[in-house]
């Protein structure tokens, strides 16, 4: 028998049982992305039954997470946030560095490291760029317009200041095997690189506009390998370069149109990197993972739902404070590879880790259930024709 044939009917066997779980998860009125976290346990190595090949799963979810960050940095437009919602530039960030403090200091106090009690603070503060996506899609949703854009919006500025904090904290986690200043200086060559890469891509791409073949891979390529490059060269996170590449060409004209393309490919991929999570959670784990769950789920409410409103209401903004605050109370996939990097360098213990990815998967769900509750001044109706969470 061919030695691909059988990765390639695990692939296949496990997209059509994500599908399966996602049409499920819809039917009662859940996000797919709980169906995939479930089809991710059935098939992890810590539930009876088929086991998954864990390394091949997570190569392509790692392509997933990397080709979702792409496509997010691509759609940063800071022009349009500055002139269509100021006050968002300032909230924004303030909800970010105030969730990441609250939360810090929380972990803090219950025996954490400084710097792993700052990682974990930044995992609360950053949501998920998937679920809000399709909390603005979903044919059940009740947002108003208004509120839609502000919840993009804010995700992406969150984005911006969690990746300027995780460069650091990263940098920092990284101090052992370089030093700081090193580490640094990386990031800053990579800055360079992305420069480079954002005056010189759309030029070529602008080249293959009218080749549509090329111009796909072209756009699939440029984001794996500026990942690849940031990673191996300058020793910056996958999934920070790929979203700083995404970034570096947002600007262009064609910015658009490579988005365009790459979301089919992001889909099909996004939804390995949720199976992956599954496969993550070891349940034998949870009871002692428990309390850190329970801090973890109070601390998104308190330290991020709660903040959100508080500066929704301070910044004026003409939008539902509550149905924007509870739209980002989630922890999703930059959280992840946060904790991630954390548990790798021993900066947090796997009961700290399962906590931490069980948190994920009940955020999202209660999130994305939760804001179609809010009503609407006068009871909105969900839009027809949307696609469905």
């Amino acid at each position: 028998m061919d030695a691909t044939a059988a990765p390639i009917l695990e692939i296949g066997a496990i997209l059509l049982a994500a599908a399966a779980g996602g049409w499920v998860a819809r039917r009662l009125g859940l996000p797919a992305i709980v169906g995939y976290l479930l089809v991710g346990l059935g098939v992890s190595p810590f539930t009876p039954g088929y086991v998954a090949d864990r390394e091949q799963l997570e190569l392509l979810a790692d392509v997933g997470v990397v080709l979702l960050l792409f496509e997010v940095g691509i759609e940063v437009d800071l022009g349009r946030l500055r002139r269509d919602h100021g006050p968002l530039l300032w909230a924004a960030p303030a909800q970010a560095l105030l969730s990441t403090a609250i939360a810090g200091a929380a972990f803090l106090a219950v025996g954490l490291a400084p710097l792993a009690a700052a990682l974990v603070g930044l995992c609360v503060a950053l949501s998920s760029s998937v679920v809000i996506v399709n909390i603005t899609r979903s044919r059940r949703r009740t947002t108003n317009r208004e509120t839609e854009v502000a919840l993009l919006g804010w995700s992406v500025i969150q984005d911006l200041v969690g990746v300027a904090l995780a460069a650091i904290l990263l940098a920092a986690l990284d101090s052992d095997r370089r030093s700081l200043p090193e580490a640094l200086a990386g990031l800053a060559a990579f800055g360079v690189l992305a420069v480079v890469v954002a005056r010189a891509l759309p030029v070529i791409l602008r080249r293959l506009r009218d080749e549509h073949d090329l111009f796909l891979i072209a756009s699939v390529a440029s984001g794996l390998t500026v990942a690849g490059v940031g990673a191996v060269t300058f020793g910056v996170p996958l999934a920070l370069a790929a979203f700083v590449g995404g970034l570096a060409i947002t600007e262009s004209h064609e910015a658009g149109e490579v988005r365009r393309r790459l979301l089919p490919f992001r889909d099909v991929f996004a939804v390995l990197f949720f199976v992956a999570i599954g496969t993550l959670v070891d349940p034998s784990r949870l009871a002692a993972a428990l309390p850190a769950v329970g801090l973890l789920l109070a601390l998104i409410v308190v330290a991020k739902v709660a903040v959100a409103w508080l500066l929704v209401r301070i910044a004026g903004l003409e939008v539902r404070p509550l149905q924007l605050a509870i739209g980002l109370g989630q922890i999703g996939e930059f959280s992840f590879v946060l904790a991630s990097a954390a548990v790798a360098a021993d900066a947090i213990d796997q009961v700290l880790y399962v906590a931490i990815i069980t948190s994920v998967a009940v955020s999202i769900g209660v999130s994305s259930v939760a804001v179609r509750l809010v009503p609407g001044p006068t009871g909105t109706t969900p839009a027809a024709g949307a696609p469905a969470v």
